[in-house]
This record gives structure tokens, C-alpha cells and sequence, in this order.
């Protein structure tokens, strides 16, 4: 088959990519001429583990390609996917789809025959409802059918959640083509069995932000207990093991610490809140306000803990900080928890070395006046407190021997409870860590 999409971010790239390897030919468009320059030299503009060779191997086999052109773009397939951001509006808690909306708008003129457009961005929902009603305005003479095939993408794993993913659910009007399109497209994968749920279009856009809420829910449901735990001197991470050993609950996402942050929860649970709200159904969500203000919540404990560790201020002391991304095997420090403390301890009086083995140079365009390193033995070197804050496998393979003789204070605070506590302590080393009194 042949498919356009719409988008060269994390999701369009990713997707272009796979739907690739798949064995489809697949145009990748946008208007970031710089963007589409990289990616047609093979250059994929962000980390994502095992996707690199992915677009190399399908742009040297003819499978794959890139435009900024919305002409080529419509006259190369008669699917097309849009995967453009759908970011946090300034000021409000809703969803920006003007991005979504300006595909339709530039696309649609343009197409010469039927075609079926798929959104894949994360949407408030009623938005393809409203895309359908906006290709009616647009009086154009052939039929256009929008339908929604919500991504369920994990940073870190993006390529095999694609390939490989729990579910497929398309969202589509009834007696619609984008059933029997997507059927076909994905061949491949729902002969591995994968489910394939088909919906109408206002479920098909809930079950993402609904999906992510129950995940946001959960990880500050533990954070929540990790607070009772600290006041009672409990141990969080003993009590989430045996609460996962629950087959109703499960160990997955009650990793108390530091929070969630990136690119779509924050956003997502926000959106679904305004969305809810503009729908009558407000109360309905309110509970999330709370689950945001844990999330929240658990930065400033954060600081507060290690404002303690360092005897009272934070006023020229020397921390270092492992960890910028808001999740590790990704670049990503959209409302990264890390990069947040790093920040506010700055703020406080703080000189903060930064160490991240992706993700400095997105972190030096949001907070240029930190410090950054390049290991975490430099990022070390003087410190009076080491804050362990993105779960690298580096961080949590990192010896206390590696830093006996650098820091100035055997201090390590772990926000993630990642690390071996009884390995630092037996070293002499000071640990403390988020829901552990």
C-alpha cells in the first residue's frame, strides 16, 4: 500500500518508519524543511532506541521518503495519516489541535479522488467529528472520510509498541472505508494476533487520554502513599511489591519517586479535564486535578529533601544532578521532573551539574544556566549532595567507588528508588530516597 503521514515528530517519524518496514511506501511530510532534510539523509532528530536503522534501511530500499510538498504529498496516496503535536494551549489546560486542523485544511483542495484521512494525534474528543464537518465545508466534489487510530506509544520503545502493539483500535464512522483500509495496512501485525478493536470516532479519541489518565492516576496513587510512608517511616517500595503481587492491580507504573513528566501525560490528563469540562462532565474529572497536583507535588519534596541533606540551604551548595530526561532511553525533557529541580535548586542558591547521556543538549536550550557535564564523575566532582533523578542504567549500575573521591559530602538522594541503598550505605555513603522514612 501507499500512505502519506503527516508529521515528522516522535510519533510521524516513528510511524512512517515502521508502516515502512512493513512493507508499504510511505511519504513523510512537513513543513520543517530542516526536519525533512535530516530525516531524508537518514538523520532521525531525536533518540529513540532501535529506530534508527529502521528509516535507513527503508530510505535506501525506496520504501521511504520525505516532502514539505502538500501537492506531492496528495497526489502520492489516497491514505493519510496525521501525526502533528497537539500541544497544551498557553494559559488554558485544553489541547491546541490548530496543527490538525491546518492538515485538513491544506490536504483536502488538493486531493483529486475519495482518500481517507486517519488522525493519529492525541485529540480532545469530538475533534474528528468536527475535521469531518470542517471537509464539508470545504465543498470539495469527492468523498473524504476521517477516522481516528489513536497511538499508544511508550518513548523508549516507540518501534516495537508500533510493530508490536497491545491492541489496534480504529475509530470510524459506520459503513466507512478506514475499517477495510486498515485491515489491509496492518496485515502484518494482526496476523501475530494482535487485537483490533473497531469503535465509533468519540471512543476511538478517549481511549488514549483515558488510557493515559488511568496511567497518570495510578503512578501518583503510589506517590500519594509514598507521602504516608515517609510521615510513618514506612518503606514505599516494599509496600508497592506486595501490592503488585495483586493480579487486579499489578506491579506496573507504582514506581514511587520523583513523578511522571514528558511530552503527553501532563498535557493529556489537562486536556481531558477542559475537554470534560466544555462537555458538561467536569466533575466527572475533577479527581485529576489531584493527580496533577501530586505528580506536582512530589518536585517540591524533592527539593525540600535535599535542602535537608545539605543542612538547612541550598545556598552555595554544589549538587549533582544524574538525569535529565523525564524518562530514560529518551531525549525528551518536555516538563521533565529532572530538569524541574535541577531549576528550582538553582533558584534556591545552588550550583547544579547536570548529567544526562542523551538529553544535554535539549536541556541547555531550556535551562542554559545550569551546569552540564559530560559523565556523571564529572558532574560529581565537589558535591555536596548526588541526586540520582532519571533511571538510566548507568545511574543504577553506578558504583559508590566511582565517587568516593570526588564528591565533598557521601550524600546521594535517589528520586526514582532506582538504586541499591544497602551497596551506598555499606560505602559510608548518606542515602535517602522519596517514600522511604
Amino acid at each position: 500500500m501507499r500512505c502519506t503521514v503527516f508529521g515528522t515528530g516522535y510519533l510521524g517519524a516513528t510511524h512512517a518508519a515502521c508502516m515502512a518496514e512493513l512493507g508499504h511506501d510511505v511519504l513523510g511530510v512537513d513543513v520543517d524543511e530542516g526536519k525533512v532534510a535530516k530525516l531524508t539523509s537518514g538523520e532521525v532528530p531525536f533518540h529513540e532506541p532501535g529506530l534508527g536503522e529502521v528509516p535507513k534501511r527503508n530510505l535506501a530500499n525506496g520504501r521511504l521518503s520525505f516532502t514539505t510538498s502538500y501537492d506531492v504529498a496528495a497526489a502520492f496516496a489516497d491514505l493519510h495519516f496525521i501525526a502533528v503535536g497537539t500541544p497544551q494551549r498557553k494559559g488554558e489546560y485544553a489541547a491546541d489541535t490548530s496543527h490538525v486542523e491546518a492538515v485538513v485544511d491544506n490536504l483536502v483542495p488538493r486531493l483529486t479522488g475519495s482518500a481517507t484521512i486517519v488522525g493519529k494525534s492525541t485529540v480532545p474528543v469530538g475533534t474528528a467529528a468536527a475535521l469531518a464537518e470542517r471537509v464539508f465545508g470545504l465543498d470539495v466534489d469527492h468523498d473524504v472520510e476521517i477516522a481516528w487510530n489513536p497511538e499508544f506509544l511508550r518513548e523508549g520503545h516507540a518501534v516495537d509498541d508500533t510493530l508490536r502493539p497491545d491492541r489496534i483500535v480504529v475509530g470510524t464512522a459506520p459503513g466507512g472505508r478506514a475499517d477495510e483500509v486498515l485491515r489491509e495496512l496492518y496485515a502484518p501485525i494482526l496476523a501475530d494476533g494482535t487485537p483490533y478493536l473497531v469503535s465509533d470516532l468519540a471512543t476511538a479519541e478517549l481511549v488514549k487520554v483515558a488510557a493515559n489518565a488511568f496511567l497518570a492516576t495510578k503512578i501518583s496513587f503510589i506517590n500519594a502513599v509514598s507521602e504516608v510512608c515517609e510521615a510513618a517511616g514506612a518503606d514505599v517500595t516494599l509496600l508497592a511489591d506486595a501490592l503488585g503481587h495483586d493480579a487486579r492491580i499489578g506491579r506496573s507504573f507504582l514506581g514511587a519517586g520523583l513523578g511522571f513528566g514528558g511530552g503527553c501525560l501532563p498535557k493529556d490528563i489537562r486536556a481531558f479535564m477542559a475537554r470534560a469540562g466544555e462537555l458538561g462532565a467536569n466533575q466527572a474529572l475533577h479527581f485529576l486535578r489531584e493527580v496533577d497536583s501530586i505528580n506536582m507535588r512530589r518536585r517540591s519534596k524533592m527539593v525540600e529533601l535535599t535542602t535537608h541533606m545539605c543542612g538547612g540551604s541550598l545556598l552555595g551548595a554544589n549538587i549533582a544532578v544524574l538525569g535529565a530526561a523525564f524518562k530514560p532511553n529518551s531525549d525528551d525533557v518536555r516538563d521533565s521532573p529532572a530538569l524541574n529541580v535541577a531549576g528550582m535548586m538553582q533558584l534556591h542558591g545552588a550550583v547544579v551539574n547536570v548529567y544526562d547521556p542523551q538529553a544535554a543538549d535539549n536541556s541547555r536550550r531550556l535551562f542554559p544556566t545550569l551546569g552540564y557535564a559530560t559523565s556523571a564523575v564529572e558532574a560529581a566532582t565537589g558535591a555536596d549532595a548526588v541526586l540520582v533523578l532519571t533511571e538510566w542504567d548507568e545511574f543504577v549500575d553506578l558504583h559508590p567507588t566511582e565517587l568516593d573521591d570526588v564528591v565533598r559530602q557521601r550524600v546521594i538522594i535517589d528520586g526514582r528508588n532506582c538504586i541499591d541503598p544497602s551497596l551506598w550505605i555499606r560505602h559510608g555513603w548518606r542515602h535517602r530516597a522519596l517514600g522511604r522514612g
